[in-house]
């Protein structure tokens, strides 16, 4: 079963989910943040020793009119630096609108509390590897 590691990346903080190509599903699993206005890369190679993903999937950030934001060159930075460090596959995905599913998913859950910002990060992270998941035959 192939496993992999979704990342919604922020300048601050990332989110972080796993998934699985058979069952084309994807659990939050942590939000890690930046120091030094780095990624935490001890923090991030910790789990892709724990979880062995044969790839990992990097939401790219669009303007609703289909453009990149204007710091998406950071997240193609980030993109190029996983490969590599870790000599892993780097898929780009759309991750438009998916904090904000995150927020509405987290604050529909019964007796719910207003959403951390750590736990939106980590959901959008799941649903961006979802969406990756998803689009494969």
């Amino acid at each position: 079963m192939q496993t992999l590691l979704g990342f919604d990346f922020g300048p601050r903080k990332i989110g972080i989910a796993v998934g699985q190509l058979l069952t084309r599903s994807a659990t939050p699993l942590t939000t890690l943040r930046s120091r030094n206005q780095q990624p935490d890369w001890p923090g991030i190679t910790a789990l892709i020793q724990e979880w062995q993903p044969s790839a990992v999937v990097v939401g790219l950030p669009f303007n609703m009119d289909d453009t990149e934001v204007d710091w998406s060159p950071q997240v193609h930075r980030f993109a190029r630096q996983l490969h590599g460090r870790f000599g892993l596959t780097v898929h780009l995905v759309d991750e438009r609108l998916t904090s904000i599913e995150a927020r509405h998913q987290l604050a529909a859950r019964p007796g719910s509390r207003p959403p951390t910002r750590e736990a939106v990060d980590a959901l959008a992270a799941a649903l961006i590897l979802e969406t990756w998941l998803c689009e494969q035959s």
